[in-house]
């Protein structure tokens, strides 16, 4: 395994497990299954609901001789948890209980909307307790990460975004860089649009190496210094898309690659006023 050295000095694999849009009823199993493949990133959110599964699977692995030290958990707090820091207090609180955690690797604000700020502060305050190890947020783009910066005095240790072959995000890479954040790739294979799995140009350079599609997109993002969490619910294709540290890119596969960019969003923009609403309003009954 590869590992990211975070700027709070915790380390972070390169390569973990999402759990986005896997079935409450499968969760546990899917957890289970990638933590004995070796993943050792598990990444989740309170919007997934499905936080107590995989804090069953997790348990099951430390009773069957997995360190927790060993563990990456990752959950995420989501807008409508936000509107307080009380609030957001009580639900990380109960993102713990959910999971059976006394402490989270990570914690990110889950979306650039409501209370930002003391959210923020409250993230911070659990951190300097060990409550939290490391904090972040997702889908910030470039003023919403350099104001908070620039503000807070608390530069977050991630950012998770939308990046993919046709969404390559460098101009955002650039500045995160410049704070020293983290990237973390959400949608690596584009959930399958543009028929990235038929793709001719990641077709060939994965038939050079006797790689599949999926591994050379992975092993892309990893050489461009991203962090990735591949989902699947099939111990097969768990244990394919964990296996792309046998080989490296080279220079001119990773060239071909950046052709396929079209510095578009294949799902949503997240300035955008409309979608925007639509993200804010999507669980609001859940999250009363």
């Amino acid at each position: 395994m590869q590992y990211k050295i975070l700027n709070d000095g915790n380390k972070m694999p390169m390569l973990g497990f999402g759990v986005f849009q896997i079935e409450p009823n499968l969760t546990q199993k899917c957890v289970e299954d990638a933590i004995s493949v070796g993943y050792r990133s598990i990444d989740t959110a309170q919007a997934y609901f499905n936080e107590e599964q995989t804090g069953a699977a997790l348990r099951t692995a430390i009773e069957g001789g997995v360190k927790r030290e060993e563990l990456f958990v990752t959950t995420k707090i989501w807008i409508n948890n936000m509107d307080s820091e009380t609030k957001a207090l009580k639900s990380i609180e109960t993102s713990l209980k959910k999971l059976g955690l006394d402490y989270l690797d990570m914690l990110l604000i889950h979306q650039p909307y409501n209370d930002i700020y003391g959210t923020w502060r409250v993230m911070k305050r659990l951190k300097d307790e060990g409550v939290l190890k490391s904090i972040g947020v997702s889908n910030f783009y470039a003023d919403r990460v350099a104001d908070l910066c620039e503000n807070t005095g608390v530069v977050p240790a991630i950012n998770q975004l939308e990046c993919h072959p046709f969404y390559q995000r460098e101009a955002l890479k650039k500045v995160l860089d410049s704070y020293g954040v983290a990237f973390w790739s959400w949608a690596s294979f584009a959930e399958g649009k543009n028929d990235i799995f038929k793709n001719q140009i990641l077709q060939s350079i994965g038939d050079k190496y006797g790689k599949s599609v999926a591994q050379v997109v992975l092993r892309w993002l990893i050489q461009r210094d991203i962090l990735v969490i591949p989902k699947s619910v099939n111990v097969e294709r768990m244990r394919e898309n964990f296996d792309v540290f046998d080989f490296t890119l080279s220079d001119d596969d990773m060239k071909l690659i950046s052709t396929l960019d079209t510095d578009k969003t294949l799902f949503f923009d997240h300035t955008d006023s409309e979608r925007a609403k639509w993200i804010i309003n999507v669980w609001k009954d859940k999250f009363k």
